[in-house]
């Protein structure tokens, strides 16, 4: 009867043992199938892996491509500034305007500057691209190791499957012997146990892996869209560099056509210069001889016939005699103004002391006789065209002479001094040093509406009966400074004296 019951307990052992064997091999199925699944997860990375790695390579490649861009662009920048430096040499022969060519030349090289600048940041996003794209491929060594991990585990995984297997066997083998192999039947679930419990953790682990897999996927999607961000930022740059590129065609375009019609300018100013050395020629031979018969005939009339003459007659011939000489005053002050010209430009370094000392010694008797006193201060040494500059000056303090107070005596004040344009005025290049001569006097002035007009030929503010000339003194004056690559002002009130102010460039071009 013991026996019986011995034989129903082992019984039922053996089928709870053959269950929880065939539990134990279902849940290594479904092992297995997870561990199928996260092999074909892995697969599937490694697969976007490459994906992602030939992408970077094809940027790689694009930049690369864009590098090349940027250095042909480099070089045609590079043209073209030598092209400038060309024009600009070419503008330096050119006189009236040289201020607004230097204007442009700066520009240019502001815009080059800029387009350094761009280049330089251009670098720098490169070097950026290549330091993410090594990071890359560093996860991605990472990823590959991490892989490598996970198909060693699976490979255990199934060695200790198969050893499970063969423990059944043996289990199955050894219920036969019942109650003996009990013992170890326990000890060997025990250790069964204890192994799921392993493969719970190393599957926790490779979850843990996934997610650390899944994180740096989504940290190389971010890059690669920074990557993608910084390309569109490259080309929007290289099409802000094209459109510069443009502006500057167009500017040189421009420079192109004022150069021609400069020279077609010169070649205009050339005729008119051709036509006034002829009006000179005719001026200084044929006008003079006639008007020096006609005087001299008059002289001999008024000598030899002044007795048969009468008073109406005598007055006729006084009116031909002034009117005669007030001609030859205007052909010799044309002649003047006519020999002013650009191609007398033979700069020298004079001492304006000595200068003006020379001028007042030529109008001494002018000066005793107006009692008038000539102040100087701090006259220094300056560059000019020494014949040219001596008329100049000296038409001013005549003119000072001229126009003084009746009943009092001229006051004339003679300074000097450099001074720097720092953009006051727009008549002068900025940043360019000059020098600057005043000449003020006390005498009648003038009205401040024709502190422009009054440099014009033959403008005069005032009538023939009052004051004697021609008109031809400040705009000779006006001239010379104008030679000089200099710029004069006058600037006065009625009854209030006038001031002239003279701005010459400290060095000029010999």
């Amino acid at each position: 009867m013991k026996k019986n019951i011995s034989e129903n307990e082992t019984e039922k052992w053996s089928a709870k043992l053959i269950s929880a064997n065939k539990k134990l091999v279902f849940q290594n199925a479904e092992k297995e199938k997870r561990a199928g699944e996260l092999i074909i997860a892995n697969e599937e990375l490694l697969y976007q892996n490459g994906e992602k790695e030939k992408r970077a390579a094809e940027l790689k490649i694009a930049n690369v491509e864009l590098i090349f861009q940027n250095t042909e662009k480099e070089n045609r920048a590079a043209e073209l500034n030598i092209a400038n430096i060309e024009l600009v040499f070419q503008n330096n022969e050119k006189e009236k305007r040289a201020a607004e060519l230097i204007v442009a030349n700066v520009e240019l090289i502001y815009q080059n500057g800029e387009k350094e600048k761009r280049a330089a940041e251009l670098i720098i996003a490169n070097v950026e691209l290549i330091f993410q794209n090594t990071e890359k491929e560093n996860r991605a060594a990472e990823l590959n190791i991490a892989n490598i991990e996970l198909v060693f585990q699976n490979n255990e995984k199934e060695k200790r499957a198969s050893e499970l297997n063969v423990a059944n066997v043996e289990l199955i083998y050894q219920n036969g012997e019942k109650e003996k192999r009990a013992a170890e039947l326990k000890i060997a679930n025990i250790e069964l146990v204890f192994q799921n419990g392993e493969k719970e953790k190393r599957a926790a682990e490779l979850i843990v892996a996934n997610i650390e897999l899944v994180f740096q996927n989504d940290e190389k999607e971010k890059r690669a869209s920074e990557l993608i961000i910084a390309n569109v930022e490259l080309i929007f740059q290289n099409g802000e560099k094209e459109k510069r590129a443009s502006e500057l065609s167009v500017a040189l375009q421009e420079l192109a056509l004022q150069n021609y019609e400069k020279e077609k300018l010169a070649v205009a100013l050339n005729n008119v210069n051709k036509e006034l050395e002829t009006f000179a020629y005719v001026a200084s031979h044929d006008l003079q001889e006639p008007l020096r018969k006609i005087q001299t005939f008059i002289s001999r009339i008024n000598d030899n016939e002044d007795n048969i003459l009468s008073d109406k007659s005598k007055e006729h011939f006084i009116i031909v005699q002034d009117a005669a000489s007030r001609m030859q005053t205007l052909i010799i002050d044309i002649l003047a103004f006519s020999r002013v010209t650009k191609t007398e430009r033979k700069f020298e370094e004079v001492d304006l002391n000595k200068l003006i000392n020379e001028i007042i010694e030529d109008l001494k008797e002018s000066i005793d006789e107006k009692k008038a006193i000539i102040e100087t201060q701090h006259l220094i040494n300056i560059n000019i065209i020494p014949f040219q500059f001596r008329q100049a000056i000296q038409n001013l303090i005549y003119n000072a002479l001229k126009f003084s107070k009746p009943g009092l005596s001229p006051v004339i004040k003679i300074t000097s001094e450099i001074v720097c344009n720092n953009s006051k005025n727009k008549n002068l290049l900025p940043d360019i040093a000059y020098c600057h001569i005043s000449i003020a006097d006390n005498g009648i002035g003038f009205d401040p509406d024709y502190s422009e007009s009054i440099f014009e030929v033959f403008k005069k503010l005032h009538g023939r009966s009052e004051y004697k000339g021609t008109g031809i003194g400040l705009a000779i004056v006006k001239k010379v400074i104008e030679n000089h690559n200099g710029y004069i002002t006058a600037t006065g009130n009625l009854n209030a004296g006038a001031t002239f102010d003279i701005f010459l460039p400290v060095t000029q071009m010999l």
